[in-house]
């Protein structure tokens, strides 16, 4: 079973965290979502482990530990040039056993994954959009921010305690990620919360979400996108309807498209397995781009 290496990487000129495996095959490079930072593919990381497989996760810049986005120019822009940069170096790890990689990303990784794969020179061998934003008009900024305890940590006119805080985030979490909020791990909330332990660190995720709402308006050329595609998405996705899916596989009749019964907006933590399985299943495949 592989190690799993955390560490320090620059990408793009962004100073990051790194989730890394070693292993065999082209490497899966995955992209977390809005709020959220590469902890959130510990448990697809775990299988991969078991099955040899090279993969790399990574902090966003503006999320987890990374460094902040740049204050001006396009968000989607530095996000596209940091995964982009997280494949090459997945690439160079691999020490010229594999060409290309699969780019897979939950929620706005699966935009920045969708948006990479537009890019003709792009090293793909095919993306895995899971549960992508922007397809529909964008709703889940509003649901965010009405959320009840999302609230409560705005507007309370004291700091609250560290413990305190992390309880509402951890319980907006749950109530808006996962299909059985209950039923999420503990260490699962707890990850998620390790990011977001002051008020003001909430509050400029909220601020990023509310710059990047006007460039999910018009995010997409999925017509130029040639490389395969595998579209993932829960049918109990609260956040980013899965009615969104019927826009990539108008535009790209060949996608493959599994919707998970029972599974809300990140199946990489709700379904990890199965999630794993799709994941691994799509990588072995050989890489037929579209002429």
């Amino acid at each position: 079973m592989q190690p799993l290496v955390e560490h320090r990487l620059e990408l793009a000129g962004f100073t990051t965290r790194a989730l890394e495996l070693e292993g065999d095959g082209p490497p899966i490079v995955l992209l977390h979502g809005w709020g959220d930072s590469a902890d959130t593919w510990r448990r697809v990381l775990d299988r991969f482990a078991r099955k040899d497989r090279r993969a790399l996760a990574i902090d966003l810049p503006g999320f987890g530990t990374a460094d902040p986005l740049r204050p001006h120019g396009s968000m989607l822009e530095q996000l596209g040039e940091t995964a982009r940069a997280a494949v090459e170096y997945a690439l160079d790890q691999s020490a010229g056993t594999a060409t290309e990689a699969v780019l897979a990303g939950n929620s706005l990784g699966g935009t920045v994954t969708l948006r990479a794969a537009e890019d003709p020179t792009a090293p793909l061998a095919g993306i895995v959009p899971i549960a992508p934003a922007g397809l529909e008009t964008p709703r889940w900024f509003t649901i965010v921010e009405r959320d009840p305890f999302v609230r409560f940590v705005l507007r309370s006119p004291i700091p609250l305690p560290e413990r305190m805080l992390r309880a509402a985030v951890g319980e907006a979490y749950r109530q808006l990620a996962f299909a059985k909020p209950r039923a999420a791990a503990a260490e699962v909330v707890r990850a998620f919360t390790d990011h977001h332990t002051t008020k003001a660190a909430v509050k400029r995720i909220l601020d990023n979400g509310a710059r990047l709402l006007p460039e999910l308006e018009d995010a997409y050329r999925l017509e130029e996108i040639a490389c395969p595609v595998l579209l993932v998405w829960g049918d109990r996705d609260r956040m980013v309807t899965h009615r969104g899916a019927q826009r990539v596989t108008a535009a790209l009749p060949d996608t493959t498209y599994e919707l998970l019964e029972g599974v809300g907006h990140c199946p990489q933590v709700e379904a990890a397995e199965r999630v794993s399985e799709l994941l691994l299943d799509f990588a072995a495949r050989p890489s037929q781009r579209v002429a």
